[in-house]
């Protein structure tokens, strides 16, 4: 144990001045007393201990009372009256001093500080209104150890305190955080998306980043973006979509790579989606082709070896963004690149595995190449087109799925309309009207306002052909 020097320069009664915080008034005690204020200027401590008697308690701190003589046991005795401290409290503050570089001439102010530390320590360590009793069992035991000067076992106890309380707040956000996503997904279920988002917000919002919840956190991320996409197509909300792009961005920040490619891959293909329905109402290309993009990143986790229903799933969503990005574009390179999507997930989406995936795709594959076979001369394309809307109808039955059938019915009847203008064939011409009004008035009559709209637009042109190769 280090030799303090100079706590007290003679036998007689000793002056220290100590300036600490300023803006505070000046503490004196009486002849033999001990005083100090909480923010003190020229604080005056008298003490009338000799120096070489306190270097020998500071050295001795550790040693039991039996090993002390006398006068150092008359010494903590005198101390104990001073600083108003026990013994073991005393005791506790000397070794603290020997355990400690202070200079010299801050021994006096520190030796009280101690001592007034001690008794604010006895307040603050009980136990508080709210407590569970093991919390506050914890913290009478740890009082009763700084009242016995035992600080290093008081700083365990308050921890083992400590830990508890924060397992408490633990729970406590935990079930704050779950009750705010429950709302949420009653907002869902009241098809209030934007409300659900703020709920999913909300619960996000208990735990901070980078904390042991952070897949929680990310988990409410992720619904209050998949709500706000909700709001956006389904409602017809541009602004929600914006959102839920930006939300969905930040998300592949949260969500590493390296750790978690899979993961990072599925918000890539929901970025995407979302881009791409955005792009869709948006004149221009940029969105598009900022879709085209984040499907390319997601295949890159997403491969056909590790996941090959994902994998499949992201080519038929990367063929829908590239047959958009083609219909805005001249030429015909990205509608061939659809096209290849297309084939690619059928690889995969085979009608034995998933009949009606399959079919999705071969619903997709046949508009790009109906798009296709529009711009090129020939019928190859056209041909190819009708075959694979005829095989989605195979598994897109009326019975089964009559939307998704009435679809395809009328997309077949759009490719069968530009073959019998091709081949002035008058009777597929007829067929084709009957197969595009059949699908017109059904989403008509069901209320599918944009689906009508389109095959509405379709029409005129398919009355004027039939009439034209009828000779009327």
């Amino acid at each position: 144990m280090r030799r303090h020097l100079c706590f007290v320069a003679t036998l007689g009664m000793c002056f220290f001045a100590l300036n600490t915080v300023a803006h505070a008034q000046q503490v004196k005690a009486d002849t033999g007393g001990v005083a100090i204020g909480r923010d003190v200027i020229q604080s005056t401590i008298i003490i009338g201990i000799p120096q070489e008697k306190v270097d020998e308690l500071v050295r001795d701190a550790k040693s039991s009372l039996e090993e002390l003589t006398v006068q150092q046991r008359e010494n903590i005795a005198l101390l104990k009256e001073k600083l108003d401290l026990n013994l073991g409290q005393v005791r506790a503050a000397l070794a603290i001093l020997g355990e400690n570089d202070i200079p010299p001439e801050r021994l006096a102010a520190k030796l009280v500080e101690i001592a007034e530390r001690f008794k604010d320590l006895q307040a603050t360590a009980s136990a508080q209104l709210g407590d569970d009793p093991k919390i506050a069992a914890l913290k009478i035991d740890a009082q009763k150890a700084i009242e016995v000067g035992e600080l290093a076992r008081a700083d365990a106890l308050l921890a083992d305190a400590e830990t508890e309380q924060r397992r408490g707040l633990d729970r406590l956000a935990l079930n704050a955080a779950e009750t705010s996503a429950r709302r949420g997904e009653i907002a869902l279920t009241r098809l209030r998306y934007r409300e659900a988002a703020t709920h999913f917000a909300n619960a996000a919002t208990v735990f901070p980043p980078n904390s042991p919840y952070e897949g929680k956190r990310t988990s409410y991320l992720q619904k209050e973006a998949n709500a706000l996409y909700q709001q956006g197509y389904e409602l017809g909300d541009n602004g929600a979509l914006l959102s839920a792009i930006e939300r969905r961005k930040r998300l592949l920040e949260l969500i590493p790579r390296e750790r978690e490619p899979l993961q990072w891959a599925r918000t890539q293909n929901n970025l995407a989606i979302a881009l791409e329905r955005l792009g869709r109402r948006e004149s221009g290309t940029a969105k598009l082709d900022e879709a085209v993009a984040a499907f390319r990143e997601a295949l890159k986790e997403r491969t056909r070896e590790r996941v090959p229903l994902e994998w499949a799933m992201t080519q038929n969503n990367l063929g829908n963004a590239l047959r958009a990005l083609g219909k805005r574009e001249s030429g015909t390179a990205k509608l061939e690149e659809a096209v290849a999507a297309f084939r690619e997930a059928l690889k995969e989406r085979t009608r034995e595995r998933v009949p009606l995936e399959w079919a999705t795709t071969q619903n997709g594959l046949g508009l790009a190449l109906c798009d296709l076979g529009e711009r090129e001369s020939g019928t190859a394309k056209l041909e190819e087109a009708i075959t694979s809307f005829g095989e989605a109808l195979k598994e897109r039955t009326r019975e089964r799925v009559p939307l998704d059938w009435v679809g395809s019915f009328g997309n077949e009847g759009i490719a069968l309309m530009y073959l019998a203008d091709r081949r002035r064939d008058a009777s597929m011409a007829e067929t084709a009207l009957v197969q595009i009004n059949t699908a017109f008035e059904t989403m008509r009559d069901g209320g599918n306002a944009l689906s009508a709209a389109y095959y509405g637009r379709q029409l005129p042109r398919a009355r004027a052909i039939v009439a034209r190769l009828r000779g009327r």
